[in-house]
């Protein structure tokens, strides 16, 4: 008998397939919930493997022999809908969002509602479209969800198109099999769909987990660098971050310049109202200084009521920014934690043309701007050397003169 390499055709067992992805999404399942059990901080880690419990149930509906189940076929789908809910829903809870429990049955009640109509009858067209739309409608608010983390770490810029992008072609692919391939093909195909869909549940598992690892690094990063009063940068941080500014302004060939904050007569709010008084004067504050700068303004806690900001930006752009929130700060402080506090801030500024190398040099100039504020009569900004015409600043600044500013202050309006 003649050897042949041609693979028959039941080469892809799809009811074998089936089985396995059945079993594999019930194992991650579990292993989620297991690892939910193991960092009861992350509650999001129960929500995705109840979903891939769901997962796992859907395909157990939709491959059992019709003697075992009598279930209807729109039920599986809607269980399908229901484990993407409780993915979306996850993704929001392991981000700090608050949970919409409704929108894990939404798609579903949609669904079985649509399907009573005629023309949504089991294998029809419309039926398969409009499954695809629900299932492409909470890939978006995945994606949605994913993306709004991006500028906070590098795991999400990766989730956000991975884990959306796999789950709406495995998902999306019956529909495009049956509308692009003959039935025949379609069916072959069935089977590679079954493997397909394995795939994408160990890797989105894997993924999750290395968000969840992420997002552990991210927390003890943010742990050793910000101040555990306020949530700004702390000391260190902030001269590391603002180094890294200094050499990107360097690349730039533009100016960088640097605030020095001292809330003024804190003493005597800790002494006339207490510690805690004070603290909350000091969260305030951080709060102000958060609202009123720049996203690629960088503002820290440097010590006690000090705080510091360095801008990618010139002393005009600067100043406006400093007066800006020291009014905010002025109207925020009149009455802080029911008392009436009267609180205002004083503001140096410095600035220098690229390159920077040495920060502390830039930040004794904004500290002896400092000074010139405090002794020009408290809240108000003074600015690090002369101010004579635009044209002539930049040059002056470029001098980096030594020793302290001793000028009269100049109250710059915003």
């Amino acid at each position: 008998m003649p050897l042949t390499t041609d693979l028959p055709p039941s080469a892809l067992d799809v009811p074998t397939l089936s089985f396995v992805a059945i079993c594999l999404a019930a194992v991650l399942g579990l292993l989620l919930i297991f690892a939910w059990i193991q960092e009861r901080n992350i509650r999001a880690l129960a929500w995705w493997g109840a979903a891939y419990l769901f997962g796992a149930s859907s395909m157990a509906l939709w491959t059992a022999p019709a003697p075992l189940f009598e279930v209807p076929p729109e039920l599986a789908a809607g269980l399908i809908f229901i484990a993407c809910g409780m993915i979306w829903n996850g993704v929001r809870l392991f981000h700090g969002r608050q949970v919409m429990p409704i929108m894990n049955f939404f798609g579903a009640i949609v669904w079985l509602s649509v399907c009573q109509f005629p023309a949504m009858a089991q294998g029809s067209n419309a039926r398969m479209v409009f499954g695809a739309a629900i299932v492409a409608s909470y890939t978006f608010l995945i994606a949605f969800e994913l993306g709004r983390e991006r500028r906070k770490s590098l795991y999400s810029r990766t989730a956000a198109i991975v884990v959306p992008a796999l789950h709406a072609a495995i998902f999306l692919m019956p529909l495009a099999m049956k509308a692009w391939l003959p039935a025949n093909l379609a069916a072959a195909w069935l089977g590679v769909f079954a493997l397909e869909a394995m795939l994408y549940a160990m890797g989105t598992a894997i993924i999750v987990l290395l968000m969840v690892k992420d997002h552990h690094v991210h927390i003890y990063r943010n742990a050793a660098s910000t101040d555990y009063l306020t949530g700004l940068l702390n000391r260190r941080a902030f001269l590391e971050h603002a180094l890294n500014l200094c050499a990107l302004q360097a690349k730039r060939n533009e100016p960088l310049t640097l605030l020095i904050f001292d809330l003024d007569h804190f003493k005597s709010i800790n002494d006339r109202f207490g510690h805690a008084v004070g603290d909350d004067v000091l969260k305030v504050f951080a709060q102000v200084a958060q609202s009123n700068t720049r996203a690629d303004d960088i503002v820290a806690r440097l010590g006690g009521e000090e705080f510091a900001a360095i801008l990618p930006a010139s002393a005009d752009v600067a100043c406006k920014i400093a007066n800006r929130l020291r009014v905010a700060f002025e109207s925020a402080g009149v009455t802080v934690s029911g008392h009436a506090i009267g609180a205002t801030v004083s503001i140096g500024v410095a600035t220098a043309l690229p390159p920077v190398t040495d920060i502390d040099a830039l930040i004794a100039r904004a500290d002896s701007a400092l000074y010139g504020a405090k002794r020009g009569g408290r809240n108000r900004v003074h600015v690090d050397g002369d101010q004579p015409a635009p044209a002539e600043r930049i040059r002056l600044i470029a001098a980096a003169r030594a020793g302290s500013a001793a000028e009269a202050p100049d109250q710059i309006a915003a």
